[in-house]
């Protein structure tokens, strides 16, 4: 299911905020928001003191428009939907915007992530809307003979509902506002905007998604574009990859609509209209002219897209009967603070760093045998890639440190917190892009076995090198809407 959900609500509020800048009249921007269709969740609430604006931003795998209409047979199949009835919610994206208005965060969590559900209990986050509607109607309508109709509103009402519950619980963050859409809206509104920019690594061709793309950067209509963001099977990391592809998306397109005059055209805005109206669904008592205020101030390259930290991409649940996304939910909450905080203080160029960027060599100054593969290991598992491994030809060093070309290297300085808080020590003798770690006798950190949390040095039989060889999951990379390139995923 495109996550590109998100680009839909930046882009229609995008559009109000043009709506404002063009002089377009107050009833206009009143005429576009009342043809939207209107819910009002009651686990909603009433945003911090400090005045950010969270959204929860949900993409559904339904057969229908906003307003509950079949979609035509051609748009079925413009939309490889096939006819089944779905209520997976398969985009979950948390989006804030705080008060200063300066920035935007978005937040993606993976649709099997194993979550903790409030009154049901653990389960895949993209099922808990689905298993809540579900239970509903068979209440309503097979135990209280309720018509049909009526009790669908009342079991969508409660999926949303538990649903909205789930990602507070899981993230820490009371979510203010709630915007949904399905399938066709994210075709309809791309191709209303005129298309979007993306950049491939190398080509692909999957069957069951449509996708068929060269490598390089390319222009995709509405259609193309839903095929780019639905497509799982055949990539690297499967569905964690597919929620990349769907950031690349949303931040070309805020890109797009934030940095241009995109929205100018009165056809465009016409075309935009008809599309937001058709596909989105929001809560009411959102106030979108303060809303549109605060976006008025965001620049483009404030925007970032970003993925929850996982523990293992194909794990099983509790009972060993699904496959599932296992995460740790209060290092969730941690992060999403941790995010969040880094956002609103403007750190977006330090945000969009990932690990990937940088390549981290091993050195031991010590006799302990196999410490740089352990260490080796642990940066690879903390997404960075790895490097050379062995011991130490160069200058003796009396402290382990953390080498780059610059003090202020953005890599050396992960590496050197992720290990515990290293010095980095200026060298110009790294190649930029590099970083190298010399290991010396006072190295306490993690892959040492004297942390308390890794492996222990004193296990003979324990295959470092190996290790090394095989990291956990990388973390997704953060993506921005800062530039005109669009960035190249998998």
């Amino acid at each position: 299911m495109p996550a590109a959900q998100l680009t839909r609500v930046i882009s229609m509020t995008a559009a109000l905020a043009i709506f404002l800048g063009t002089g377009l009249a107050w009833g206009k921007l009143r005429a576009f928001e009342s043809g939207i269709n209107h819910v009002n969740p009651i686990a909603l609430g009433e945003g911090g003191d400090d005045g950010a604006i969270d959204i929860l931003l949900v993409g559904m795998d339904s057969r229908t428009d906003a307003h509950g209409n079949p979609l035509s047979d051609e748009e079925r199949a413009m939309l490889r939907a096939g006819d089944e009835v779905a209520t997976n919610t398969d985009t979950i994206i948390l989006v804030r915007i705080p008060n200063n208005g300066k920035s935007a965060t978005a937040i993606s969590i993976p649709r099997d992530s194993y979550v903790e559900a409030p009154g049901i209990g653990k389960m895949k986050i993209n099922g808990v809307y689905g298993s809540v509607h579900l239970e509903k109607m068979k209440e309503l309508v097979e135990e209280q003979g309720e018509d049909p109709e009526v009790a669908e509103l009342e079991a969508t009402a409660a999926g949303r509902e538990e649903l909205i519950k789930t990602v507070a619980n899981l993230t820490g963050v009371t979510v203010d506002h709630y915007a949904e859409i399905g399938l066709l809206g994210f075709a309809l509104i791309t191709e209303a905007l005129g298309g979007v920019d993306v950049c491939l690594n190398a080509p692909v061709y999957e069957e069951l998604s449509g996708a068929d793309f060269p490598a390089g950067w390319q222009k995709l209509d509405g259609r193309q574009a839903l095929s780019f963001v639905r497509q799982r099977h055949d990539l690297p990391r499967g569905d964690l990859d597919r929620v990349v592809r769907q950031q690349a998306v949303m931040a070309s397109l805020a890109h797009q609509v934030i940095s241009s005059k995109t929205l100018s055209s009165p056809a465009t805005l016409e075309r935009l209209e008809q599309a937001v109206q058709r596909a989105v669904v929001l809560s009411e008592d959102w106030d979108l002219m303060s809303f549109v205020e605060q976006l008025q101030k965001l620049a483009g390259g404030n925007v970032a897209f970003a993925t929850i930290p996982i523990i293992e991409e194909a794990g099983w649940s509790d009972d060993g009967m699904q496959s599932v996304v296992r995460i740790d939910q209060r290092e969730v909450r941690d992060w999403v603070t941790s995010l969040l905080n880094d956002q609103d203080q403007g750190k977006t160029e330090e945000l969009a760093y990932s690990p990937d960027k940088t390549t981290v060599n091993v050195v031991n100054d010590t006799d302990i045998n196999g410490l740089a593969a352990a260490v080796s290991h642990v940066v690879a598992s903390k997404g960075f890639t790895p490097g050379a491994v062995g011991n130490n030809e160069g200058d003796k060093v009396t402290n382990t440190q953390v080498q780059a070309a610059t003090v202020d290297d953005l890599g050396a300085q992960a590496v050197a917190k992720d290990l515990g808080g290293l010095p980095v020590v200026e060298n110009a003798s790294v190649p930029t892009g590099s970083v190298r770690v010399v290991l010396a006798d006072d190295y306490t950190g993690p892959g040492s076995g004297l942390d308390g949390s890794d492996v222990t040095m004193s296990n003979p039989s324990m295959d470092y090198t190996q290790m090394a060889a095989t990291p956990a999951p990388a973390p997704s990379p953060i993506i921005t809407a800062g530039s005109n390139d669009p960035a190249c995923v998998n």
